[in-house]
């Protein structure tokens, strides 16, 4: 039998799943993206009844919303269990501990509280502890600061929107893929943050800190996705497998990172950054990949690419 008529009789290789889930991807991109429209509705759809409930669009931490500080001079060592206790009874206020300590032993706490009374903080606190006059203070802590702050941060936000756009449109000279890495990372920014609402965990400074880290982390797989496909030279599915292939290295490794670090500290500010950061990159995932990719591949068909 020749080589001729031996590769005649071959089996067809039979797709397997990730084959199948490939093909799919890049056949039925514009349905995928319906996947975005849905999450941008319900994200939405969080914040305008939190905004109705609370007041407030994002639940914010007595450090960017004032509230009182109540200043205990004690050696008093279950600090732990005095937090989860003032958080058992008091759910829906916000409340942050800070130990004054002397030579490695606790002599002093701390304990900011807001969205609920000075009366309610002091006759808690004193089923655990005795307070006598000399030995605490209590102290009203201003908005003002915590509102300036608050609304510094979106400026930040909007600004580095801004210039992660300028960037873009001078390396690219293409205003389609300047408004999908835009378009990428705003969904990124106000989807996780939805979530973040939606598990009741209110933003700090430090939080703050964590979402101007997500707009890196999108500009950066905007970059890697743009450049293989509008400025090489190949073939259009080629180019897009293998920019996903780099770009979701990349993210795992971020996940993988930061969920050490989520679970490997016990300071709460650290526990929220990376928490928003692993929730984000994983949203990242889905407006680089589905949301980013749909708006250039269009462009592309334009082209007659």
């Amino acid at each position: 039998m020749t080589k001729k008529h031996a590769k005649k009789h071959e089996p067809h290789k039979i797709p397997g799943f990730l084959d199948n889930a490939k093909e799919f991807y890049f056949k039925e991109y514009k349905k995928l993206f319906l996947v975005l429209v849905a999450l941008f509705i319900i994200s939405a759809g969080i914040l305008t009844f939190t905004y109705i409930k609370t007041g407030e669009v994002v639940k914010r931490d007595v450090s960017l919303k004032g509230g009182i500080s109540l200043v205990i001079n004690t050696g008093y060592s279950d600090v732990s269990g005095l937090e989860n206790y003032l958080k058992e009874e008091f759910p829906k206020a916000s409340i942050n501990f800070r130990t004054i300590e002397e030579k490695g032993k606790i002599i002093g706490l701390i304990i900011e509280a807001s969205d609920l009374t000075e009366d309610e903080l002091l006759d808690a606190v004193k089923t655990k502890i005795t307070l006598t006059k000399e030995n605490y203070n209590v102290e009203s802590m201003g908005s003002s600061l915590g509102e300036s702050f608050f609304k510094q941060m979106f400026i930040a936000l909007i600004f580095a929107m801004l210039l992660m756009g300028l960037v873009f449109q001078l390396y690219f000279r293409s205003f389609y893929a300047t408004s999908a890495a835009i378009f990428s990372a705003f969904m990124d920014i106000f989807i996780t943050f939805a979530i973040m609402t939606a598990l009741d965990v209110r933003l700090t400074a430090g939080g703050i800190a964590a979402y101007l880290m997500l707009i890196s982390y999108s500009v950066d797989t905007s970059i890697l996705l743009s450049t293989k496909l509008l400025k090489e030279n190949g073939e259009l599915k080629t180019s897009l497998f293998g920019a996903m292939k780099t770009g979701l290295t990349m993210s795992v490794a971020g996940i993988v990172a930061t969920t050490i670090s989520f679970l490997m500290t016990n300071n709460e500010t650290l526990k929220q950054i990376m928490l928003i950061l692993i929730i984000g990159l994983f949203i990242d995932v889905l407006t680089t990949w589905i949301g980013n990719v749909t708006f250039l591949r269009m462009k592309l068909e334009k082209k007659n690419v």
